[in-house]
């Protein structure tokens, strides 16, 4: 291969038919990834059941195994994590530079060691990802905090970090679990105020609590923390992934299908069902399933995205593509991130009627016109999988190129798809570079260390 090629993987979607039957999500990705630099803190192995098997948990596995952290496959989604030799503080940036969610080791390292040196955060780019909230905790807990040379270097005036009082001034996911992983074995008690009650956040607290830790009020806007001596090994089951069962429900939605999503949360989808219901769609659930049945879309509605349990933004995208089939205006306002509206000029290739004001953070859909399929290019996760959504409504074929930004957060969407009727499929070949650059790899569990397409 010419060093200015590389094999680039695109996923061929046919659209035109109604989703119909029923599929199982996967394990969150926003919970196993805190939850695996959590173990940085046992004393003991670790077994985690219901890993996702997706390129973000291919880099934290690479990431825990560069800090001296042994790690196996036991097959099924179950792996174990054995952090007892880890010795280093410091994260490198080759690896933190491919993913947001290694920030979350710095809790960890600096509640096991009092010191923590890792690179400002990468990931998909959203808009603005302050660490000052993150900063903010440290610094209470007892922490000297700069930034030196691209890195966040934190370091406790004694070992052991000192219980605080926190208020943060917006609810923050990342802020809330970095204080959470700092202070579980701080000295004292730690209150953290206006925290993130998101349901990756209270599996987070309940891991750590089923490893010894003393933690209240997980869920709500205060969490109260009593430091403890040490944490020990655990099993552990990691909740089901909301995103990708809504991202399911609005395939269907979209489609005009009946999709059942199985070993889910309904509670965590309030937010999106209850827009569903708004536009006509028929939801119903059990214990642990979700239904909708689209056959009858009535229209639009208007959404604002907001820290759960509102509507969340890692689904608006989904939400938009399926808006744009639905007759009349929609309009929604992205609240959290601002720069999440990239995605809208690709589905505007496929024929959408969507108009973004950037003043205000808001897209207003036009919708009911049919989308006919195109090449379209996906720049993050959660547009990657936005276009999916609109490829499965669409007549005609849609070829996503970007398919290594889908995989960083679905488990093979593809076979999830086909499980419904969808008709989708991988494809590979060579695509011309400015510069060399890797072959991306789809192995989910690396035995090496994992290089993944950087955002």
């Amino acid at each position: 291969m010419n060093t200015l090629d590389r094999l680039e993987t695109t996923l061929r979607v046919r659209g035109g038919a109604p989703l119909e039957g029923s599929v199982p999500t996967q394990g969150a990705k926003n919970a196993a990834l805190p939850i695996m630099a959590a173990s940085l803190l046992a004393k003991g192995k670790v077994t985690l059941h219901r890993v996702p098997r997706i390129t973000d948990v291919s880099v934290m596995w690479s990431l825990l195994e560069a800090l001296g952290a042994r790690l196996r496959h036991e097959g099924n989604g179950t792996v174990t994590i054995d952090a007892s030799n880890v010795a280093s503080h410091r994260a490198p940036y080759t690896l933190v530079r491919k993913l947001n969610a290694s920030f979350d080791i710095v809790g960890p390292l600096l509640g096991r060691f009092g010191r923590a040196e890792v690179p400002l955060p990468g990931g998909c780019v959203l808009g603005t990802r302050a660490t000052d909230m993150h900063e903010q905790a440290f610094i209470a807990l007892g922490c000297e905090v700069k930034n030196a040379h691209g890195y966040l270097i934190a370091t406790s005036k004694k070992r052991r970090l000192e219980g605080a009082d926190v208020s943060f001034r917006m609810p923050s996911v990342g802020a809330t679990k970095n204080a959470m992983l700092a202070s579980v074995l701080a000295d004292g008690t730690t209150t953290l105020r206006n925290v993130a009650m998101e349901p990756e956040v209270v599996d987070l607290a309940n891991f750590l609590i089923a490893m010894g830790a003393t933690i209240k009020g997980a869920g709500s806007d205060t969490i109260v923390i009593e430091g403890v001596r040490e944490l020990h090994g655990v099993e552990y089951t990691i909740i089901a992934d909301r995103i990708v069962a809504g991202t399911l429900l609005l395939s269907g939605a979209a489609t005009r299908g009946d999709v059942t999503v199985k070993n889910c949360v309904p509670d965590h989808l309030h937010a999106v069902t209850l827009k569903l219901q708004e536009c006509g769609a028929k939801l119903t659930s059990g214990d642990d399933w979700i239904r909708v049945q689209a056959d009858r879309i009535t229209g639009g509605t208007e959404i604002l995205t907001a820290p759960y349990p509102g509507f969340p933004t890692d689904l608006q995208p989904q939400m938009i593509s399926f808006l744009c089939t639905a007759p009349g205006t929609s309009v929604i306002e992205e609240s959290i991130f601002n720069a999440r509206f990239s995605y809208v000029n690709e589905l505007a290739r496929m024929g959408a009627d969507v108009r973004v004001s950037m003043e205000s953070n808001t897209a207003v859909v036009k919708g009911g016109s049919p989308l006919s399929g195109a090449p379209v290019e996906a720049p993050d996760i959660r547009a990657g999988a936005a276009l999916v959504v609109a490829g499965l409504a669409a007549q005609g074929e849609t070829e996503i190129i970007g398919l290594e930004y889908i995989d960083r957060g679905h488990e093979r969407l593809e076979e999830m798809l086909s499980a419904l009727g969808g008709q989708v499929q991988r494809a590979s070949g060579i695509t011309p570079l400015a510069e060399p650059n890797g072959v991306f790899e789809t192995s989910a569990y690396p035995t090496t260390r994992a290089r993944t397409a950087e955002d």
